[in-house]
């Protein structure tokens, strides 16, 4: 693990709120924690460098250093079960469908302790399994001995009968298939009677211990504990019933999908919380693909998708809190964390009180998208990488090497699936100022906050003062966080978006705000949040778009909210509607520059431009080398892009080979564009249009944009140009 690392228990903070860190440390001696404000996090010496404003007279402290395990893996823990005291005969069902069959003992129903007491139905490399407990020595085991298929339906089941001391189990597939032996029982009879009463919590999805271990990898769907014995030749119509003779406690999936909770429809009323945010609003067994919605069908999606390397909450013990002071300055911050050669940053903002604005510009920080992308291991920590970050004396901590506090929802489940949430709760190793997200032959290789600060930099450069809010205060408080200013800039890559924020900031617009998208690939993915799982994102990577996964056929609504999951432009509402731009094209990071066009001498927006004689434009800068590369937007009018919007210039020189067009916009050997090559599509716009309200929008269409700006001591045209932007719509 990470020897001193920590997390704060949310993005934000104004004055008089409270923000508090928990932190890990394996130093012998204490650690020091101070504040600093982050201006700029990018480590290369080709550019202004880490610059920091040090606030230790603000706040300092010396805490002891403890180490705090991650545990990762999710289940569902019934923590009250008396009512299985006393029960001597049993039956556990549950319907299954395994992802890693092949893997260790995977606990489904399980109820036993430390001190071999209790019952357990599980699988393993040789198919259903169970166990209880004899209260000293081995426990009573039996398997099947029948390997599972993997991704395949499976009733399974274990019974155990107190007289005569047997422990049965079984399995059968759902749907057969010819020369696969996979169904089958087994029985065995104990030397002594098995010490079933445990005090300890009913586990579905893991086993026992502490940490919690033998989790589940797959969908688990209406776990039963009945207080008989059932045959074996009645237990795949018990299995579907609901409410059978002699039920002790049967959890229903399919209720209270938008819970953090599992309801228990037996007579006892045994709920369930969920632990390390497994995924709902997964087809179960008896989904017929006739209804694509869960809320629609929601009987049909009674399975939940359990993986041993979900993670949700650290839930690690709070070491400090800061509370911040009336007059602190509204902007990217940190505690900087030290123990002897140790060290971390843990960033957060600092917002103006609600109403209470103190510039006439905000810069909305994109904490959704910092969220979904937080610990994207993405194989780049080479010999070439490590050798760049040591001598630039970058952080030398990567999610390559240390995957402990779960990955992205850019990566894939030990088990194959796709990671469709992410956390704030957990260590964010790339969530931090100096990260190198790749080795960039031409640039410092920035993204997300590192690279955002490219921004924030030319700000304090250039004496413009400019509040901070994030994506999750915007969320929670609406257009009217937004309404006391008169412009909204974003940041490189404002990607993530619920329906919250981007209604806020379409009225916003339409209310006579001023929007300047200084990003490229914003506004695309529909994400979703929920007030049971706090700090929490959920991605359903639907149908079209530039995907690092998909979702399996039929789970393309969201657990979170309900609601149609994947792109915006899916959901009706493409980018160019909101910024006149939206994403065309990706490739590699590397950055070309824009030409400009005929529309920047337009009256409309020759102002624009004041000062500024070239041609080209950005043919430098600190991502890629350029101002217009990596991942592109353009105009469109098909989609959304406004009529009188004007094309003020056009990136070039971007080579085929390097890009590929989105996939929404390939058609069988044509584009969607009737009569536009693909390569022709792989461009940025930066455009100009006036919204109703005296309003505007200036949007650039390219991720790698902000890294020009402070070329040659911020005296260049990429700077100019904003520059005269948000003078003039500060006006």
């Amino acid at each position: 693990m990470v020897p001193l690392t920590g997390y704060a228990d949310r993005f934000s903070a104004a004055s008089g709120e409270t923000i508090t860190f928990h932190v890990s440390c394996q130093g012998a001696e204490s650690y020091e924690a101070h504040l600093v404000r982050i201006i700029c996090g990018d480590p290369n010496p080709q550019g202004p460098g880490i610059k920091e404003e040090d606030h230790a007279v603000v706040f300092a402290g010396t805490y002891p250093s403890r180490v705090q395990p991650v545990s990762l893996g999710s289940y569902v823990e019934i923590p009250h079960a008396s009512a299985l005291e006393g029960l001597r005969n049993f039956t556990l069902i549950a319907t299954i469908w395994p992802t890693t069959p092949q893997g260790g003992r995977q606990g489904v129903i399980t109820r036993y302790d430390e001190d071999g007491i209790g019952i357990a139905l599980y699988i393993d490399k040789g198919g259903a399994g169970a166990c209880v407990g004899t209260g000293s020595g081995e426990p009573q085991e039996v398997s099947t001995g029948k390997p599972l298929r993997a991704r395949t339906w499976y009733t399974i089941w274990a019974t155990y009968e107190e007289v005569t001391r047997t422990l049965s189990v079984g399995q059968v597939p759902l749907e057969p298939s010819v020369g696969a032996d996979d169904a089958g029982t087994a029985s065995t009879i104990g030397e002594r009677r098995a010490s079933l009463d445990t005090q300890g919590p009913v586990r579905i999805a893991a086993s026992g211990g502490s940490p919690v271990t033998g989790h589940f990898n797959g969908k688990i769907e209406r776990p039963t504990i009945l207080g008989r014995v059932v045959s074996g030749e009645d237990i795949r119509a018990t299995a579907q019933t609901l409410s059978p003779t002699g039920l002790v406690a049967q959890w229903d999936f399919s209720l209270d999908i938008l819970s953090a909770q599992v309801v228990d429809i037996g007579p006892h009323g045994l709920q369930g919380k969920l632990v390390n945010l497994p995924a709902r609003a997964m087809t179960g067994s008896n989904w017929t693909g006739e209804e694509m919605c869960w809320r629609h069908a929601p009987q049909q999606y009674g399975a939940i998708h359990f993986h041993e390397d979900d993670i949700y909450d650290c839930g690690w013990e709070k070491d400090f809190s800061f509370t911040v002071p009336k007059g602190l300055k509204s902007g990217v911050y940190a505690m900087r964390l030290t123990s002897g050669e140790l060290s971390d940053t843990i960033p957060f903002m600092v917002r103006p009180k609600t109403g209470k604005p103190t510039s006439t510009a905000c810069v909305l920080v994109p904490t959704f998208t910092y969220t979904v992308y937080s610990n994207n291991a993405r194989g780049v920590t080479d010999d070439v990488y490590r050798e760049r970050a040591a001598a630039w004396g970058a952080r030398e901590w990567t999610t390559d090497d240390h995957p402990d506090y779960g990955l992205s929802t850019y990566n894939y489940h030990s088990d194959g699936s796709g990671i469709g949430y992410a956390s704030r709760l957990r260590p964010m190793i790339n969530v931090r100022p100096g990260f190198l997200y790749r080795t960039d032959p031409r640039g410092s290789g920035l993204r997300h906050l590192p690279a955002d600060t490219h921004l924030f930099d030319w700000l304090d450069a250039m004496g413009h003062e400019a509040d901070v809010i994030t994506d999750h205060d915007l969320h929670a408080e609406g257009v009217e966080l937004l309404e006391p200013y008169k412009v909204l800039m974003t940041t490189s890559h404002p990607e993530y978006h619920t329906k919250e924020t981007l209604d806020a900031i379409t009225a916003y617009i339409e209310g006579g705000g001023r929007l300047m998208y200084l990003g490229g690939n914003g506004f695309y993915w529909r994400v979703a949040v929920n007030s049971e799982w706090p700090g929490a994102v959920e991605i359903r990577r639907n149908e079209g778009g530039i995907r690092a996964w998909a979702a399996e056929p039929g789970e393309y609504y969201h657990s979170f909210d309900g609601q149609y999951g994947g792109l915006w432009r899916r959901n009706g509402r493409p980018p160019q509607q909101l910024a006149g731009v939206g994403f065309t094209s990706q490739g590699d990071f590397d950055g070309s520059y824009y030409r400009r066009r005929p529309d920047a001498d337009d009256p409309r927006a020759a102002w624009i431009f004041a000062g500024v004689q070239d041609e080209i434009l950005g043919d430098f800068g600190l991502s890629g080398g350029g101002a217009a590369g990596f991942e592109l937007d353009r105009v469109d009018m098909r989609l959304g892009t406004p009529p009188h919007t004007l094309v003020l210039a056009t990136s070039e020189a971007h080579e085929p080979e390097k890009f590929a067009v989105v996939h929404e916009e390939r058609l069988l050997r044509v584009t969607t564009v009737p009569g536009v090559p693909l390569e022709e599509l792989i461009h940025a716009d930066m455009v100009y249009f006036e919204t109703p309200n005296g309003g505007a929008v200036f949007s650039v269409g390219s991720i790698t944009f902000c890294g020009s700006l402070s070329h040659n001591q911020y005296d260049n045209n990429i700077s100019r140009i904003v520059d005269n932007v948000l003078t003039r719509f500060r006006q």
